[in-house]
């Protein structure tokens, strides 16, 4: 039968009973999970390579016939175009990330019609689930499933908007990540020049459209059917002075496949894998209190509210990523603190777009899990629409105290946040 992310007895290669159900919950079945850097890295590589690496090493040690991964169009590298990889230069091609939408399963008919057997897909949890579920018609005597973490995708034109509004040179950027230090990180064409931008200063509302529907009402951030999952977000910051072709990922390997890609790599003559176990730290700051505050923000937003927060002068959204980078969790929590966000923001998408119904059967059971955690907090949204809640606000007076209000509390958030960071550096 198909794989589901939503069935609890999914243990691909090994079903033994798990002791690790708390992270589960949150990153999916895995039978390890470690951070990992590839050095020196992959050049040009968005990070170390580790993905370009495991490509290399399966089909060179022939393991694999093939490798489906994602390179640029010749005129638009951003623009996704899906490939059958067969020789080095190939999978060389598609390092970097594509950050817009990719139809990854067209090129499955080149690989029944050029006889591939043993075959490496490579791509994100709605191309993994769709695979998944063609599987037991593809007639393959092998398939390994390398993923990614992935969210709030969104189509090609979307991305140049997110670009336009986000960079003060747009047409520059190469690639870009939401990092761990509460900024996104620009990286430009010439691998020099980095802007950071705080999240706070993104002007959130001129920005709920460039994320695709189908993101909106996705609960795979991380990738659950693939054999191995490669991503950032569980990886405590390394550093303003560390780029990424240099920081740390984590590694979840899932099953048997997993780990036997995994090792592969590992016994390479041609690449130093450093690794290390990994770790979780909470911080000062409460994550289900973060978590909230951040719903709630983004939430008003989707709504249409004039209370919505509005983005802050960089200086003080700079301050406030740098508090909330020492206090706020870290490693496997601030993972677990994305995801929670997320799962959060995705079920009140889905059940204002689809009813209650239609979202019970939608929403995998982990995640029913996750928002019981959140019940009492999200209660008072449930029913709440766009719509009657716009009409409603436009009612309201917008007196400078109610326009002032979302900035008041930012700057008592941070008062009160630089107090504890001051009590923790006395500790």
């Amino acid at each position: 039968r198909s794989r589901k992310i939503s069935d609890s007895s999914f243990r691909g290669d090994n079903s033994a009973a798990s002791t690790k159900m708390d992270d589960e919950l949150h990153f999916g079945v895995f039978d390890e999970m470690l951070f990992a850097k590839v050095q020196p890295g992959v050049r040009g590589a968005q990070w170390t390579g580790i993905v370009t690496s495991i490509a290399l090493e399966m089909l060179s040690g022939d393991l694999v016939d093939a490798v489906v991964c994602v390179t640029g169009h010749e005129d638009d590298p951003l623009k996704p175009k899906p490939i059958l990889a067969t020789t080095e230069e190939e999978i060389l091609s598609a390092r970097g990330v594509k950050p817009s939408l990719s139809p990854n399963l067209e090129v499955m008919a080149e690989v029944e019609a050029k006889g591939i057997k043993r075959l490496l897909f490579i791509g994100v949890g709605c191309q993994v689930q769709a695979l998944r579920s063609i599987e037991k018609y593809l007639n393959l005597d092998s398939l390994y499933v390398v993923g990614t973490n992935c969210v709030d995708n969104g189509p090609r034109e979307g991305l140049d908007k997110f670009l336009n509004i986000t960079s003060e040179s747009p047409k520059d950027v190469k690639q870009y990540e939401f990092m761990q230090d509460y900024r996104v990180h620009l990286i430009h064409r010439d691998g020099k020049t980095i802007e950071k931008v705080p999240y706070f200063c993104l002007p959130a509302d001129q920005l709920t459209d460039v994320i695709a529907p189908s993101c909106y009402s996705c609960f795979d951030y991380t990738n659950a059917l693939a054999d191995l999952v490669v991503g950032y977000m569980g990886v405590p910051f390394e550093g303003a002075d560390v780029p990424m072709t240099k920081h740390s990922q984590y590694v979840t390997i899932r099953n048997e496949r997993g780990r036997l890609m995994w090792n592969h790599l590992l016994k390479s003559s041609t690449r130093n894998v450093n690794t290390a176990p990994a770790v979780s730290d909470s911080g000062v700051l409460k994550r289900s209190d973060l978590v909230m505050q951040t719903l709630i923000a983004d939430d008003d937003i989707q709504l249409g509210r004039k209370s919505a927060p509005k983005a802050m002068p960089m200086w003080l959204g700079n301050i406030l990523a740098d508090v909330l980078t020492r206090l706020g969790p870290k490693g496997l929590d601030f993972a677990a603190y994305s995801i929670d966000y997320h799962t959060l923001r995705n079920y009140l998408y889905a059940r204002r777009k689809m009813g209650p119904k239609r979202a019970e059967r939608h929403v995998p059971q982990y995640a029913k899990e996750i928002i019981a955690m959140y019940e009492d907090g999200i209660a008072s949204r449930l029913d709440q629409m766009p719509l009657e809640l716009a009409e409603a606000d436009q009612e309201k007076d917008s007196d400078l105290a109610t326009m002032l209000l979302p900035f008041a509390a930012a700057v008592l958030t941070l008062a009160l946040s630089l107090v504890l960071l001051n009590w923790t550096a006395k500790l």
